[in-house]
């Protein structure tokens, strides 16, 4: 549940400019998709999936790290690592089973993004089913292990002599496609009015530099009181 009071408190300490910003960007952000990352060793790549998540709505990113402990390259995400939700697998012996199993049972379709012949077209693709769309390193991709393990698997039509992109421009040409047009049907691809109060209230507080000290100024006057 959300401190009501505590919130009204801290938001004397956010413009009012900033908290619209906050409200526009909720009414477009989506956990209808997810993005999952498998073992991303180049930080540059996963951060600039990560800026595309947020760039184009999807709130929720998943990172396995089996062989490779991810980090973000601020350079490159641009801060915007502290608007998404990012949940790390780095604590089971199979961290991409763990990580699969919460997306099934979260109701998510796993889609591995590929090249390879059975992969379905992106302009081919159903939108209407919670999707979680797993990437993986350019060289080697996904591992086999999630191949196997997946629902389907997505391509970017291409017709060059190369066979596939880096993994940040795959990740960008897919996300802006699908989400754009998500935003034009009558699913229920929003955020619940819950959901948007979680992050509107986790927002707030990271957006406020000095938010321990205020934080603790605030308990200190209601213990007073």
């Amino acid at each position: 549940m959300i401190d009501t009071q505590f919130l009204q408190y801290l938001e004397r300490f956010v413009t009012e400019k900033r908290k619209q910003t906050f409200k526009d960007v909720l009414e477009n952000r989506t956990k209808h998709f997810t993005v999952v990352l498998e073992d991303i060793y180049q930080p540059h790549n996963s951060s600039a999936v990560i800026r595309s998540c947020d760039i184009f709505g999807v709130q929720d990113v998943h990172v396995i790290q089996n062989k490779y402990s991810s980090r973000v390259s601020r350079h490159v995400a641009k801060g915007s690592q502290k608007w998404l939700s990012i949940k790390k697998y780095n604590q089971q012996q199979n961290n991409t089973q763990d990580c699969l199993d919460t997306l099934r049972n979260n109701g998510y379709q796993i889609i591995v993004t590929t090249p390879h012949n059975e992969s379905c077209m992106l302009h081919e693709f159903d939108i209407t089913k919670k999707s979680a769309l797993v990437f993986g390193v350019e060289k080697e991709g996904v591992s086999e292990y999630t191949m196997n393990q997946a629902d389907g698997y997505l391509k970017i039509p291409m017709v060059g002599f190369t066979e596939s992109l880096n993994i940040s421009v795959a990740a960008a040409i897919i996300l802006q496609d699908i989400t754009t047009k998500l935003r034009t049907t009558n699913l229920d691809w929003q955020l619940t009015k819950d959901e948007k109060e979680v992050l509107y209230f986790e927002w707030v507080q990271k957006s406020i530099k000095s938010i321990k000290k205020i934080t603790a100024h605030y308990q200190l006057s209601m213990n007073n009181s």
